[in-house]
């Protein structure tokens, strides 16, 4: 039994929702809240298995009570909200804060539940089974050398790490306006080769906020990111994560050069795939060819495109439901790429990274925290 509390200001939607929940026998209504503070109360005192929460409701809003919720009594916890740009923007917050995934009201904030209903109770039963997690703040982000470091301490604390020759330091002053337009930085020339590649579902804009903050912004190669997300999301999600990182961060265009200190997130809706291009470089293609599984972008159809730049390859597989990425994995494995797998207790859902760890395919098993760090090592080999 899947023990649900609602969290919702209009009495509409608690009646709704609950009478959804009720009819299920899977699941159990132990309460409603009426907002963020009532929300706080009640998680503590009924502790339930997972939460669907609002987020404009008044004393308090769903994004300040997520907040506390995910640091104090963290637990699993689907967004209701709006499909509004605000409510985009707030989604990716809340996300980002650790929410495990989110369902647009189709009509408001008084919604039509009928062409929702098998959203909210197919995502809340795979709620149920995710980790729930704190927030990952972010962090100072890696310095790149492409030689072993002999910096000494300065009046700035850092500390040398003696294999990677990576420098971690206080986070440099860097452009937080959110713009899809990459401000220019310095790249440090070296290993411009290479390419990394991401794939990640269920849990990864919180686990992106941790791997691209720490990521830094003279990287000598470009990032390409899949992250299961419809339309009109990635967007928000790349002004987030460019706000807060060294390294710049947008949506990807098609035929799109790849450049290196920049990190490029595959639009909803849109298959991506990464081939090469005149004097060198690879270049970014976006088709809308049919879903795979359902899905669109999927990791696979990237990861079987970039299977062939071999060992100038570096993928990573996150937090996620499922096994999309293990097939394209497989074919960057043959052709020479590196890989590296996030580990099982720092998942929400750990379903991609397993398939891939257990088909036997992950040079390296990494900590959420540590995946920067690898990816900056494997890059400077």
């Amino acid at each position: 039994m899947i023990r649900v509390l609602i969290a919702d200001d209009s009495a509409f939607m608690r009646k709704v929702l609950s009478d959804l929940f009720k009819s299920q026998s899977d699941f159990e209504v132990v309460g409603t809240a009426v907002n963020g503070q009532d929300t706080i109360e009640k998680v503590k005192k009924l502790q339930p298995d997972i939460l669907t929460l609002d987020v404009v409701m008044p004393i308090m809003d769903g994004l300040t009570a997520l907040g506390i919720i995910m640091e104090q009594c963290p637990l699993p916890v689907i967004m209701i909200s709006s499909a509004t740009q605000k409510g985009t923007n707030e989604t990716i917050r809340a996300l980002a804060l650790g929410a495990v995934d989110f369902v647009s009201k189709a009509g408001g904030a008084i919604s039509k539940i009928d062409t929702i209903k098998d959203e909210i109770l197919s995502k809340c039963r795979l709620a149920a089974k995710a980790h729930a997690r704190k927030n990952f703040a972010a962090s100072s982000p890696l310095v790149y050398s492409p030689k072993p470091s002999n910096i000494e301490p300065t009046t700035r604390r850092v500390e040398v790490r003696r294999r990677t020759g990576l420098v971690l330091g206080q986070k440099p002053t860097i452009n937080r306006v959110p713009s899809t337009t990459a401000p220019v930085r310095r790249i440090i020339p070296g290993t411009g080769k290479k390419l990394v590649v991401i794939g990640t579902s269920t849990g990864g804009p919180q686990a992106l906020q941790s791997v691209v903050t720490r990521l830094p912004g003279n990287l000598p190669c470009g990032v390409v990111i899949v992250q299961h997300m419809p339309a009109g999301f990635t967007k928000s999600l790349a002004e987030r994560l460019n706000s807060i990182s060294e390294i710049a961060v947008k949506e990807a265009e098609h035929d799109e050069i790849i450049k290196p200190g920049q990190v490029y997130i595959a639009p909803g809706d849109y298959h991506l795939r990464i081939v090469p291009a005149s004097g060198g470089e690879r270049k970014i293609v976006l088709s809308q060819e049919p879903r795979v599984g359902n899905l669109r972008p999927t990791v696979n159809y990237m990861f079987d495109s970039a299977s062939q730049f071999g060992r100038d390859l570096v993928s990573v597989i996150m937090t996620g439901m499922g096994s999309d990425g293990c097939e394209g994995m497989k074919k960057i494995k043959a052709t020479g790429g590196y890989s590296i797998a996030q580990d099982e207790n720092s998942c929400v859902v750990y379903g991609m990274p397993k398939a891939v760890v257990d088909a036997g395919l992950a040079d390296e098993i990494r900590p959420l925290n540590k995946i920067a760090e690898a990816i900056v090592d494997a890059v400077r080999r």
